[in-house]
């Protein structure tokens, strides 16, 4: 598999690291994100409590967990910020940010976080790096939580879609391979709420520059693949269009 080692990060592009694990047992498993930007390091969706030891040593691979200034959470979930308090301690610096819709900090406060909240709805949808990168926060409500969010990197052209075009996968593989749509089919069928909600979404998305997608579950979605993806979701129908 390119770029692929179960024990250690892998490199999407010079600057964004899958850090992930594949847990062979599984058919959903997680896929945190590490953007690497001169003097700010961000860390997308930390993963679960079981998973933190080996996410935190691939961190400690590429940089000092000290480094970390901004951890964005896509939505509340426990597989995408369970381990966000022990994460939270190992990185130890008062100036600690988390981004996310204020419908998911209202949830995530009950892990008992210490850090800085950044609620991006209250900040234009966006932050600016150090550096003068931008990501820009993209509100995609009730796929599948209140306040789920996509964030879409200005500078790499990159999405990290959390839960959107993830997939439940039992022959995995860090880079989508041909065929991938039908993975993302039963993962959106059970979690996303309706067609309805979905197309709309789809249907922003066709018409960004999007070089890459970066969901929180399933493989990595590169190039020719993107347009692929955004219009097999356009017409799944999922949750209760399926519910008699």
């Amino acid at each position: 598999m390119r770029g692929f080692d179960n024990y250690s990060a892998a490199a999407i592009t010079r600057d964004i690291y899958w850090i992930g694990f594949h847990e062979e047992t599984s058919k959903l498993h997680c896929n945190p994100y590490l953007l690497v930007d001169r003097e700010d390091v961000v860390l997308f969706d930390p993963g679960s409590i079981p998973d933190f030891p080996l996410i935190m040593r691939k961190i400690i691979d590429l940089v000092n967990p000290r480094d970390i200034s901004l951890i964005v959470a896509s939505h509340q979930d426990p597989d995408v910020c369970g381990n966000l308090p022990i994460v939270e301690d190992v990185i130890e610096d008062e100036n600690l940010q988390i981004a996310a819709h204020t419908n998911t900090i209202r949830l995530i406060r009950h892990l008992g976080l210490k850090s800085q909240f950044y609620a991006v709805e209250q900040n234009d949808n966006k932050i600016t790096l150090k550096s003068g990168r931008v990501l820009e926060f993209i509100p995609i409500p009730f796929l599948h939580s209140p306040g789920a969010i996509m964030t879409y990197d200005t500078k790499t052209k990159y999405l990290f879609s959390g839960d959107l075009f993830g997939a439940i996968e039992g022959d995995w593989t860090l880079f989508a391979n041909e065929g991938f749509p039908e993975n993302m089919a039963s993962f959106h069928q059970a979690y996303m709420p309706t067609n309805a909600i979905l197309k709309p979404a789809m249907e922003r998305l066709e018409k960004m520059d999007i070089n890459c997608i970066l969901p929180q579950h399933g493989s990595v979605i590169e190039g020719d693949q993107v347009p692929i993806a955004i219009n097999f979701l356009k017409d799944l129908l999922c949750g209760g269009d399926l519910v008699k």
